[in-house]
């Protein structure tokens, strides 16, 4: 788990999906206009169904937009969670 909120690329015992699944979350989050037919095709080749790619695409834009409604409204971080932007 350390190893997945460091980065993910470093995370041993990844499976073909799960790498792929995480490639393109980080990808749709820090280069959204980056994106190409290539990035859900990638998913499809190790076993995504649209409706699941779609799910991954939903949460991912979803957790993208409240980051940065919060952010934007200088909203703190609980101690906590500060694990997780280091």
């Amino acid at each position: 788990m350390d190893q997945l909120s460091i980065d993910f690329k470093t995370a041993e015992a990844l499976e073909p999906h799960q790498y792929a699944m995480l490639a393109y979350a980080a990808r749709l989050a820090k280069e959204p206009w980056a994106m190409s037919n290539e990035d859900v095709e990638s998913l499809r080749r190790v076993g995504f169904s649209d409706r699941a790619i779609l799910e991954v695409n939903l949460v991912t834009s979803y957790m993208s937009f409240v980051n940065r409604v919060a952010q934007g409204l200088g909203v703190e971080l609980e101690e906590h969670l500060h694990q997780f932007t280091r």
